[in-house]
């Protein structure tokens, strides 16, 4: 059974305009100005800062008065509706599964706002299985959450590939579980510190189309 596992985040969903309406609307709502809306996309460093940092960091930053958990529980609540899933993705999905693909979710991050992006997003009625790295007690790049995710899908990975746009958890972590990957370039260059991936694409679009492409044959 053919398996392609898919990171979440600026993968098969667009993190950089959710989290810009996300501080857009926060920025609002608190009557901070367009300064701040620059300064919280630019503090979340593309979600690498873990939240209770993030908000702490804000906190101090602009003297609010709630507690950094108060505003990472609101966060939680209402980031994820600011998430999409373009519909030409969707029918991307439903066309490997047609195809007769298993696919899978390997994310890592928050399960309440990873878990209501899934739902929020419509990706779950398209998904055999996914893991999110706070119930599994381990993040990408260890190749056990890799592994997880294929028996959650129901297969293993006798032809399985790894689609994601971070070269260290996505693909690094795909080679470290033995799989051939494709990362989304997002029109960055590749580190050359390592390993390239097998194939490089602009966007999900590409990535699916390739996968679409590979002949039947095709075992790793």
């Amino acid at each position: 059974m053919r398996l392609a596992l898919f990171d979440l985040d600026n993968t098969l969903v667009d993190r950089t305009e959710a989290i810009t309406r996300w501080a857009q609307e926060f920025a609002a709502a608190k009557s901070l100005g367009p300064a701040a809306v620059d300064w919280l996309i630019k503090t979340d460093d593309d979600g690498l800062l873990p939240k209770p940092d993030f908000f702490a960091q804000a906190r101090a930053h602009f003297g609010l008065p709630e507690s950094a958990a108060e505003l990472q529980l609101r966060y939680e609540r209402r980031y994820p509706s600011h998430m999409r899933c373009p519909a030409a993705v969707l029918d991307g999905l439903t066309a490997l599964r047609t195809a007769g693909w298993r696919l899978g979710v390997v994310t890592n991050g928050l399960t309440t706002v990873q878990q209501a992006v899934l739902d929020h997003t419509g990706l779950t009625a398209h998904l055999d299985g996914w893991c999110i790295s706070e119930t599994e007690s381990i993040r990408k790049p260890d190749p056990e959450i890799f592994h997880r995710t294929a028996t959650r899908c129901g297969t293993d990975f006798t032809d399985a590939w790894m689609i994601g746009d971070s070269p260290e958890a996505d693909i690094v972590g795909g080679q470290n579980a033995g799989v051939p990957t494709i990362w989304i370039s997002r029109t960055r260059t590749w580190p050359g510190s390592l390993q390239a991936p097998d194939h490089t694409t602009a966007d999900i679009g590409a990535a699916l189309e390739l996968l679409l492409a590979l002949p039947p044959s095709v075992h790793r």
